[in-house]
């Protein structure tokens, strides 16, 4: 069986102030208050700029042991320079600071943008340049395409000849959903329930999703994350997915 982790995606956010964060809590302490209830988080600053190796080393520093820091992957990689030609941006992403996290460094998210379809050779020269350690530390990686170009035999073939994780994109039917299986990772990220960003998912819908958190777990490990922060609602729904998994 596989470890299931469950976290939101990034955790500064001004709409949780005074709501999931109490009122009074500085906002440097804020990743150490959701660290204490939930089981990982998504760095996704890192997606708008290179972090630096102090950041990095200040939000090892403000979790817990067992903790995990998922990372996502710099938007000049994806969106700007949309793969090509990314060897040279692809190491200074990762020689940024990353090996900081140690132990606690999770799986890199790779988010493409839904006007990116799926190019084979494109593909395998980007999956060819991504490191597969840090340091000493072993990365592995995941996809979240936005094109239904994605959703092919030949294109999660190809995940699963690089060891690619496929992201499950819950996104109210604005993106594709493949829920496959194509490395040791299942990384599922949930941008709202009914409204994109925005709407919390109800408990129905919670158990659902731990059900299939739990068949996912017997086949790889399964990294979680609430992307609906719009209006607070990602920490709750975070906790309350934990809550069923530990039943």
């Amino acid at each position: 069986m596989g470890e299931i982790r469950v976290g939101t995606s990034g955790w500064s956010y001004p709409s949780w102030r005074g709501d999931f964060y109490p009122p009074g809590l500085v906002q440097r302490r804020e990743l150490s208050y959701l660290a204490e209830r939930v089981d990982s988080v998504e760095i996704n600053g890192s997606f708008y700029s290179l972090q630096r190796p102090t950041s990095y080393r200040k939000w090892r520093e403000a979790t817990p042991d067992g903790f995990v820091l998922a990372v996502k992957g710099g938007r000049f990689i994806t969106h700007l320079k949309r793969l090509r030609e990314v060897a040279d941006p692809i190491a200074r992403f990762f020689g940024s600071g990353l090996d900081e996290l140690g132990p606690k460094l999770g799986p890199v998210l790779w988010q493409l943008p839904a006007t990116l379809t799926y190019d084979r050779a494109l593909l395998a020269d980007f999956y060819d340049a991504l490191p597969r350690k840090v340091g000493t530390w072993p990365v592995r990686h995941v996809l979240e395409f936005r094109d239904a170009s994605f959703c092919t035999d030949e294109a999660l073939d190809q995940m699963r000849a690089h060891d690619i994780g496929c992201v499950v994109s819950d996104s109210p039917g604005t993106w594709p959903r493949a829920e496959a299986v194509t490395s040791d990772v299942v990384y599922v990220r949930l941008h709202g329930h009914t409204e994109l960003y925005a709407s919390g998912y109800a408990p129905a819908s919670l158990d659902q999703w731990a059900e299939r958190c739990r068949g996912w777990a017997e086949e790889a490990d399964v990294y979680v994350y609430f992307d609906n922060d719009a209006r607070g609602r990602a920490p709750y729904d975070a906790m309350g997915l934990r809550a069923r998994l530990r039943q």
